[in-house]
């Protein structure tokens, strides 16, 4: 089987280190395309070098436009590498538009797609990782999603039968196999004089948060009348709305460069609460027991508010979001495993070796 996998983005990156290590062990022939959407060294290429993910074979330098400008030119870059060289599945992760345009390209040259972390919904059409999603899904031959919820989503939009394989989560397949490296190798509280220190982890990304003056003025103001120190690697684009915006950071918020996936694994575990509007890290706090605040309308892992985890709270004041974050500090959840044994990335491997090989 010769397969190609298409990434772009970080979460996409920490995926597909793990299932391609379960392909390179059963020989499966893969090539990655990296398209460039995350592109700059500290949100791409330290994730090659310390996840030890094979280097890309084609890399389409595509990054930093608009989501049209963006999706166009990379369905153009990946439809001319499938047309010149023949492969015979193409495997997607997620969300982006990445994930979108390696979807489009390979349907309409008859290539079967699979679309690992299939199913999820957060009925929110306005978000464009949710039109990514759903279009996917209905391109893709196979669907490996990873709760039932997820089937569930999917069965209800008419997509039923073998295609659909529930796999477990790939984010807690790396979650256990990195936490050793992580702690042997990263030094990141050290470097940030976090020893002993309670703080929050905090990050802001999504276009309805970073591309909207209000809810980002309402977060800053939030994390600035919070008791604690706010960690916050700062996404490109969020760095460049706030400058844009006219707003300032609070004295207690400490602001970074993205780190790397091992670094960020030190931060989560070290942090009293996770702040985000990442569909990731809400994973990783509730991976390593940590509560989470989601600043957002809605979430995709509604297993996680509902077993007391995480907390959906719509950045509409500052005051929401100060009391929610002084709220969920000390806070668990319920004993929950809704992600699977960690095993989903061989579950992957092994499903599509039989259905193409």
């Amino acid at each position: 089987m010769r397969l190609l996998t298409v990434i772009g983005a970080r979460p996409q990156f920490v995926k597909a280190a793990v299932v391609s290590a379960a392909f390179a062990r059963r020989g499966v022939d893969e090539s990655i395309l990296h398209t460039g959407q995350h592109f700059d060294d500290n949100m791409s290429a330290v994730f090659f070098d310390e996840l030890g993910l094979r280097k890309p074979r084609y890399n389409l330098g595509v990054g930093g436009g608009g989501h049209g400008q963006n999706t166009g030119r990379m369905l153009e870059g990946i439809e001319a590498v499938l047309l010149r060289d023949a492969y015979e599945v193409v495997l997607v992760y997620g969300d982006t538009d990445s994930t979108l345009a390696g979807a489009l390209a390979a349907s309409k040259l008859h290539i079967p797609v699979a679309h690992v972390e299939a199913g999820l919904r957060s009925f929110n059409r306005r978000m464009p990782e949710e039109l990514n999603r759903v279009v996917t899904d209905h391109l893709s031959s196979a669907l490996f999603v990873p709760t039932q919820a997820a089937v569930s989503h999917l069965a209800k939009e008419g997509i039923v039968g073998s295609s659909v394989v529930q796999v477990g989560d790939v984010m807690f397949d790396a979650a256990l196999h990195f936490a050793d490296r992580a702690a042997s190798s990263s030094e990141v509280i050290k470097r940030l004089k976090l020893e002993g220190q309670p703080f929050v982890l905090a990050t802001v990304h999504r276009a309805e948060n970073a591309d909207n003056p209000e809810r980002l003025a309402a977060i800053l103001h939030g994390f600035g009348t919070c008791s604690l120190m706010v960690v916050l690697p700062l996404h490109p684009r969020a760095r460049a709305r706030i400058r844009d915006s006219g707003l300032e950071l609070p004295q207690n918020v400490m602001a970074i460069d993205p780190v790397g996936y091992l670094d960020m694994v030190m931060l989560t575990k070290a942090a009293k609460v996770v702040a985000t509007d990442s569909g990731g890290l809400q994973k990783e706090a509730f991976f390593h027991g940590v509560p989470c605040v989601t600043l957002r309308d809605e979430t995709e892992w509604m297993e996680l508010v509902e077993s007391g985890w995480n907390r959906i709270v719509p950045p509409s004041s500052a005051d929401a979001v100060a009391s929610s974050i002084q709220a969920a500090v000390g806070s668990t959840g319920s004993n929950v495993l809704p992600y699977g044994d960690g095993h989903a990335s061989e579950r992957i491997a092994d499903t599509l070796i039989a259905m193409f090989s």
